[in-house]
């Protein structure tokens, strides 16, 4: 069995579908088919596995069929379960590639190496990757995860170097704050 460090995220799965064990997934990855191509998914702890007999996508999810799971009652049993493969089964990530997994827990930080704070989730709400940056006070932001951007991920050096505009974490401009009433 494998620890959860060496797990990587592949689908979350979602709501039933029908009335015959067929569940929604959401997978992570360029082709939503491919969280089928490494062998049996596993829970985070390990303790279940999941075995896909067949998936087709529909627009934006992967309508699912797993081993043993043949109702409806079943199906919804398993709405929110985040399915991941161990590390060893997929292949090394190709140049400028990185598994989302290698990414979260990264400091982040400028040319200079001052501190912006901590890689804590790659999210795509649709328009491309956004690493979640974490400061050590203050709220989250997001950044995009393009060469222009990130220039440099060192995940030797626990380390992702952000090229940031230079009004790219204020809180809006002095009109901004007119209009609303603040400042």
């Amino acid at each position: 069995m494998s620890s959860a460090s060496d797990r990587i995220l592949m689908a979350r799965i979602g709501a039933a579908h029908g009335v015959r064990g067929e569940v929604r997934v959401k997978p992570f990855g360029d082709d939503p088919l491919s969280f089928a191509d490494y062998g049996p998914l596993e829970t985070a702890d390990g303790s279940r596995r999941f075995e896909v007999v067949g998936a087709r996508v529909q627009k934006t999810v992967v309508i699912t069929r797993f081993k043993g799971i043949d109702d409806r009652t079943a199906a919804e049993a398993l709405n929110g379960l985040d399915l991941y493969v161990p590390r060893e089964r997929l292949p090394e990530p190709g140049d400028d590639e990185f598994y989302h997994a290698d990414l979260i827990g990264l400091e982040a930080v400028d040319a200079a190496a001052s501190r912006f704070g901590t890689v804590v989730a790659v999210q795509d709400f649709g328009a491309g990757d956004l690493l979640e940056i974490r400061p050590d006070r203050g709220r989250s932001f997001y950044v995009p995860f393009t060469q222009a951007f990130v220039p440099t991920v060192d995940l030797a050096a626990g380390r992702v170097v952000l090229d940031l505009p230079d009004d790219y974490l204020s809180e809006g401009t002095d009109e901004d704050r007119s209009r609303t009433g603040a400042g």
